[in-house]
C-alpha cells in the first residue's frame, strides 16, 4: 500500500468519509482520529485543518446526525465538542454556520433537551462560538434563541456553574455585540418578571456563586424599574472578566496596582526590622531603649490619627468622656450559689477609674502582672481558685475590654472570656444521631397548631430594655447577649422546656445568621430543653453530621473545670416554616435544634456556636506574648495596622530572630530574610481560625528549636483579625458596612474597608522593595467540610477542572504551590490533602487568596480552611475538634514552612525531628482517600414544604 505524499489528502480523505459515512461504528472511527489528531497537535494544526474544510465539514456531519428524528447522541456528542474546539479557532465560524443551518438546529435541539445536563452544555458550547460573530448573534437574537437559553437558569445551580457561565457568556454577546437588542430585549424582559416562582429558587440557590452579570439577569427590579432597555443597562455595569477560570492569557495577566508608588512609602513604619538599631540593643546595657524604640511603632498608617492613637493605646480623658457606660465584670458568685444579676449587683470600676490607675505604663504592667490591679470580689474569685490557664490573664483581658469599642457599647464581660478556658482532657466524639430524629422534630413542630400547651412568650428581647432583665420566674430560663461577640437577638418560650431563639443577622442588612452565643440561667437540673434557632440560611450543616455546640459552665470553671465542651443531643437540622417579611428573596429559613440537659440548679451557662475568641482576648494575648519572649533573642513588635470604622485598632505583628551578633554579615542576613504573611479572621464568625492564628503565635514566640529555627530564616508579618468590628459586634461575616471583606481585595475602599486596604497595600510595599512574600496564608473556618484543607492557586489545574480547551502539554509551572500541603499531609493529623483544591474561581477573583497570588505575584498565596465539626480520616477520625487540636493546626502550618528553607536538609536534622513528635507518630500520617465535596444530603429529607396545610406566611415574624 503506497501512502501519498501530499500532507492535504490525509484531512481530505478524513473529511470525506466523515461527510459520507452511514453507519454509526464508521462515524466514531473518523471524529475518534480527528480528536486524537486536534489534542496531539497545536493550534497551527487547526488553522491548517480549517483551511482544508475542517469547520464545514463538522458543520455538514452535525446537519446531517442532528437532523434525524431521534439523534444518536454516542454520535452527536463528540461532533458538538469537536465543532465548538474547531471554531474557537476559525473566525468565520458563525458565517458559515448560518449558511449551513446549524444555527437554527442547534438551538431546536437546545430546546428539546434542557433535561439532560450533558447535552445542553454541549449544545450551549456551540452557540457561545456562534455567537462571536455579530451577525450570527443577530441571528440567534431574532430567533428568539435567548428565550431558549433562558430556560435553563432555574434548572441548573451551583453545581453545573460551567452551564450557567455559559449561559452568561451567550448573552454577553447577543445582547451587547448585537445590534438586534431592540427586537427581543424587552420580551425577555418581560420573560423573566412573568416566570412564576423562579426568581426566588434562582437567587437563593446560585445567586452566591453566579458571576456578577448573572445576578444582575436574576434582578426582577431591575427589569421592572429600570427605563430603556434594563437588561441591556445591566449588563454593561460589569466589566466582563469571564474567562478567567479558562483563559490562559486572562489566568496569567497581572494587573495594575490599584494605587501610585507614593503611597506605599507610609508602609515603610510596619518593617521596623528593617530600621531598628540592632547594635544597640545586643548592648546588654541598653534594654530601656530597646523597649522606647518600640513604642514609636504605635502609630496608625497616616499621621493624620493621633486622636485615635490617644483613645486606643493611651487611654485618655476624651475617651473616657465619650464612654457611654461604666464597664463592670458581673459578680457570678452570692454565697451558696451563682446568680447573675439577683439584686442588679454588679461589681468593677469605672472607665475613668481604670485609665486613671493604667497612666503609668511601669505601673500598668506591674499590676497587669500579679492580676490584682482591680480591687473587686472577682479580684478575689480569682486569687482563691488561682487556676492556671496559659497565656491568660482576666485583668489583662479586662483592661483590654475597656479600650474596646462595640456599637450597642457592652457594659458586661462575658464570663468565659474574661475567666478563661483549657481545653477539656479527653477526646469528643461526634454526636450519634438517633433514626428518625429530624421526622420526631419536625412532627413536634406541627403539634403546635394542634395542642393548647403552646405558651408563646418573649422572654428576651435585645430591642426591649424591659425583657433584658424580666422579673424571674420560676421555671422560665433567662437569656442575655449584650456582651463581646454575643449574638442572640430574641428569646421565645414555645412550651415549658422549649425555646425558639432568633439570631442578628449582621450589621445594616438582613443576612448572615449562622453565629451564635449567649448566656442562659435560671435552669432546672436534669431537664432536657429544647433550643430551636429558626432563622438560620444555609440549606445544610455539620450539625447534620455528629457537630454539637459548645457549653460553658460558670459553675464548673469556679470549681476547678473551666472548659467549653460540646454539649447537645438530638441535634438537627432541616427547613422550617418560617419565612422573612420582607427584604431578601427566600422561601424559608432553616431550623437548628438541640436539647441540653444541665447539671446545676444554680449555674450560669454560655451556648456557642463554636469556641468563642474576642478581640479583647486577642489584644491581651499579644501583651502576654510580647512579655513571655527573652528580646535579645526574639523581635516581637505591635503595631496597629490602621484604625477600623468604630475606631478600634487593628493589630499588626513582627516576629522575628534578633542577630545573634554585631557583625555586618548576621545583621545583613536578618535584613534580607524571606516574610511570611499570615492573616485571620476576616469573616467574624470563624472563629476557629483564631484559635489556628492563637497556636501559630505562641508555637513562633517559643523556644521550640524549630521556632527558633524558622524566626532565623524568616522574618513573620501577622495581622491576627482582620475585621475587628465584626468579631466584637457577634456577627458571622460582614463588617459594619455589611461587605464581605473577603471579597473586596480587587479595589478596596481606604475610608469602608481600611483593614484590607492597607493589608494589600503593606503586601504591594513588600513587592515596590523586591521583598514579595514567600508565603501568604489567611486562616478561616468551613462549616460545610470536616478535616483541614488549603486552597491554592495553579494555572494548569484550574485548566484542566474547567473543562479548557487548552493544550497544558506544553505549558510550564512552578510546583511548589503544592510543597506546604504536601509537608502538612505528612506531620499534621487533622489536614486532608485529598480536600485541598488549586482553581482560581471567578466567583472568588476578589479574595485575598487569588489577587495576592494574581496581582503581587505570590505563588504561595493560600486560603487555610478549619472544620467547625471534626475529623474523617487519620488519628482524629471521629472526633470533633478542640481548641487543642486548632492551636496544633497552627504550630503544624509553621513546621511545614521548613520545606521552604534553603537548607531543608540540615533543618530536617534528627534534632529538630524529634521536636515535631509530641506523642504520636504524626511523622507516619497520611490523609486517606475519603474526601467528599461538602456533605450529602441528610438522610431524612424531611421538611415543612412536605405538609400542603402547613404555611409558612402564617407564622412570619417581624
Amino acid at each position: 500500500m503506497s501512502v501519498s505524499q501530499n500532507p492535504s489528502s490525509g484531512f481530505e480523505v478524513i473529511f470525506s468519509t466523515l461527510q459520507n459515512a452511514e453507519d454509526a461504528e464508521s462515524t466514531l472511527n473518523v471524529l475518534n482520529i480527528l480528536d486524537e489528531l486536534l489534542s496531539a497537535g497545536t493550534d497551527h494544526r487547526i488553522h491548517y485543518m480549517i483551511s482544508k474544510g475542517g469547520s464545514e465539514a463538522l458543520l455538514s456531519a452535525l446537519m446531517k446526525n442532528g437532523s434525524r428524528s431521534s439523534p444518536d447522541y454516542t454520535i452527536l456528542l463528540p461532533i458538538l465538542y469537536l465543532v465548538a474546539k474547531v471554531g474557537q479557532k476559525d473566525c468565520h465560524i458563525g458565517k458559515k454556520a448560518e449558511e449551513a443551518g446549524a444555527v437554527l438546529l442547534t438551538l431546536n435541539l437546545l430546546k428539546n433537551n434542557i433535561q439532560h445536563a450533558g447535552r445542553a452544555e454541549a449544545y450551549l458550547n456551540v452557540i457561545q462560538v456562534f455567537a462571536g460573530s455579530v451577525s450570527t448573534s443577530k441571528h440567534i437574537g431574532s430567533n428568539q434563541g435567548l428565550d431558549v437559553v433562558y430556560n435553563l437558569i432555574p434548572r441548573y445551580t451551583i453545581k453545573n456553574r460551567q452551564t450557567i457561565n455559559i449561559f452568561t457568556e451567550i448573552c454577553w454577546e447577543c445582547l451587547i455585540e448585537s445590534p438586534a437588542t431592540k427586537s427581543f430585549n424587552s420580551d425577555l424582559g418581560k420573560n423573566f418578571t412573568h416566570f412564576p416562582g423562579k426568581a426566588e429558587d434562582i437567587q437563593s440557590e446560585w445567586t452566591i456563586s453566579a458571576p456578577p452579570l448573572l445576578r444582575q439577569l436574576t434582578n426582577p427590579t431591575l427589569l421592572v424599574h429600570r427605563s430603556g432597555h434594563p437588561l441591556l443597562h445591566s449588563l454593561l455595569c460589569f466589566p466582563q472578566d469571564n474567562d478567567l477560570e479558562t483563559d490562559l492569557n486572562t489566568l496569567c495577566l497581572r494587573p495594575a496596582t490599584d494605587r501610585p508608588k507614593e503611597l506605599l512609602l507610609q508602609y515603610s513604619r510596619l518593617c521596623p526590622e528593617l530600621s531598628h538599631d540592632f547594635l544597640e540593643d545586643l548592648d546588654l546595657n541598653s534594654q530601656e531603649s530597646s523597649s522606647s524604640s518600640s513604642s514609636d511603632d504605635e502609630t496608625g498608617p497616616e499621621k493624620k490619627t493621633p486622636e485615635f492613637l490617644s483613645q486606643t493605646e493611651k487611654g485618655t480623658s476624651d475617651q473616657t468622656k465619650s464612654a457611654p457606660c461604666p464597664l463592670k465584670v458581673k459578680d457570678f458568685y452570692s454565697h451558696t450559689g451563682i446568680n447573675t444579676r439577683s439584686g442588679g449587683t454588679k461589681t468593677g470600676e469605672t472607665r475613668e477609674e481604670a485609665n486613671s490607675s493604667l497612666t503609668d505604663d511601669e505601673q500598668k504592667n506591674k499590676n497587669e502582672g500579679n492580676g490584682k490591679c482591680y480591687n473587686s470580689p472577682m479580684t478575689d474569685l480569682i486569687d482563691i481558685h488561682n487556676h492556671d490557664i496559659p497565656y491568660h490573664e482576666p485583668s489583662m483581658y479586662r483592661a483590654a475590654a475597656m479600650k474596646t469599642k462595640s456599637v450597642p457599647g457592652f457594659s458586661t464581660l462575658a464570663f468565659p472570656d474574661f475567666w478563661g478556658q483549657v481545653p477539656p482532657p479527653g477526646n469528643e466524639p461526634m454526636a450519634p444521631r438517633k433514626p428518625n430524629i429530624q421526622r420526631q422534630k419536625v412532627l413536634e413542630d406541627i403539634q403546635r397548631f394542634l395542642n393548647t400547651d403552646i405558651i408563646n412568650q418573649v422572654v428576651f428581647d435585645l430591642e426591649d430594655e424591659c425583657l433584658q432583665f424580666p422579673p424571674a420566674e420560676p421555671d422560665s430560663l433567662r437569656f442575655f447577649s449584650s456582651f463581646e461577640c454575643g449574638n442572640l437577638r430574641k428569646a421565645i418560650r414555645v412550651r415549658r422546656y422549649e425555646y425558639d431563639l432568633i439570631l442578628n443577622a449582621d450589621a445594616n442588612c438582613s443576612q448572615h445568621t449562622q453565629w451564635f452565643y449567649f448566656e442562659v440561667s435560671n435552669m432546672v437540673p436534669d431537664v432536657p430543653y429544647r433550643f430551636n434557632i429558626i432563622n438560620c440560611e444555609k440549606s445544610n450543616s455539620q450539625f447534620n453530621y455528629g457537630m454539637q455546640p459548645v457549653l460553658y459552665s460558670v459553675r464548673d470553671a469556679l470549681n476547678g473545670k473551666p472548659q467549653w465542651c460540646r454539649s447537645g443531643t438530638e441535634i438537627c437540622y432541616f427547613r422550617n416554616h418560617f419565612c422573612p417579611v420582607r427584604g431578601r428573596l427566600r422561601t424559608t429559613f432553616y431550623t437548628l435544634t438541640f436539647t441540653i440537659t444541665f447539671k446545676y440548679s444554680e449555674d450560669v451557662c454560655y451556648l456557642a456556636y463554636h469556641y468563642p475568641y474576642t478581640y479583647s482576648a486577642l489584644r491581651a494575648h499579644l501583651r502576654l506574648l510580647n512579655r513571655s519572649v527573652d528580646p535579645s533573642k526574639v523581635f516581637f513588635r505591635e503595631q496597629v495596622l490602621c484604625p477600623t470604622l468604630a475606631g478600634n485598632a487593628c493589630p499588626f505583628v513582627t516576629i522575628t530572630a534578633c542577630p545573634p551578633s554585631k557583625s555586618y554579615t548576621d545583621i545583613h542576613q536578618l535584613r534580607n530574610r524571606p516574610c511570611i504573611v499570615l492573616s485571620s479572621r476576616v469573616h467574624p464568625g470563624e472563629s476557629n481560625a483564631s484559635w489556628v492564628m492563637k497556636g501559630t503565635l505562641e508555637f513562633l514566640c517559643s523556644h521550640d528549636p524549630i521556632a527558633q529555627a524558622l524566626r532565623e530564616t524568616f522574618v513573620f508579618k501577622i495581622i491576627p483579625m482582620l475585621n475587628p468590628d465584626g468579631v466584637i459586634n457577634g456577627m458571622n461575616r460582614c463588617d459594619l458596612n455589611r461587605d464581605d471583606l473577603n471579597r473586596q481585595w480587587c479595589k478596596p475602599d481606604p475610608v469602608l474597608c481600611p483593614t484590607i486596604y492597607h493589608t494589600k497595600g503593606f503586601l504591594s510595599y513588600l513587592s515596590s522593595i523586591r521583598r514579595t512574600p514567600l508565603v501568604f496564608c489567611d486562616y478561616h473556618g468551613h462549616s460545610r467540610k470536616k478535616n483541614v484543607f488549603l486552597y491554592g492557586c495553579s494555572v494548569k489545574e484550574t485548566l484542566w477542572q474547567s473543562g479548557s480547551t487548552f493544550d497544558t502539554a506544553a505549558l510550564k509551572e512552578n510546583p511548589g504551590y503544592r510543597t506546604i500541603a504536601k509537608a502538612l499531609d505528612r506531620i499534621a493529623p487533622a489536614f486532608s490533602f485529598n480536600s485541598c483544591n488549586y482553581l482560581v474561581e471567578k466567583s472568588r477573583s476578589a479574595t485575598a487568596r487569588i489577587v495576592v497570588w494574581k496581582e503581587l505575584g505570590v505563588l504561595r498565596s493560600y486560603t487555610m480552611e478549619s472544620t467547625f465539626n471534626g475529623f474523617d480520616q487519620g488519628i482524629y477520625k471521629g472526633l470533633q475538634t478542640r481548641t487543642r487540636e486548632l492551636e496544633e493546626m497552627g504550630m503544624k502550618f509553621c513546621h511545614s514552612l521548613l520545606s521552604l528553607t534553603v537548607d531543608t536538609r540540615a533543618l530536617y536534622g534528627r534534632s529538630l525531628i524529634n521536636h515535631m513528635n509530641p506523642g504520636h507518630n504524626v511523622l507516619d500520617h497520611k490523609s486517606h482517600n475519603c474526601f467528599e465535596d461538602d456533605e450529602p444530603p441528610c438522610v431524612e429529607e424531611i421538611e415543612y414544604s412536605m405538609f400542603p396545610g402547613l404555611k409558612g406566611k402564617d407564622l412570619n415574624w417581624t
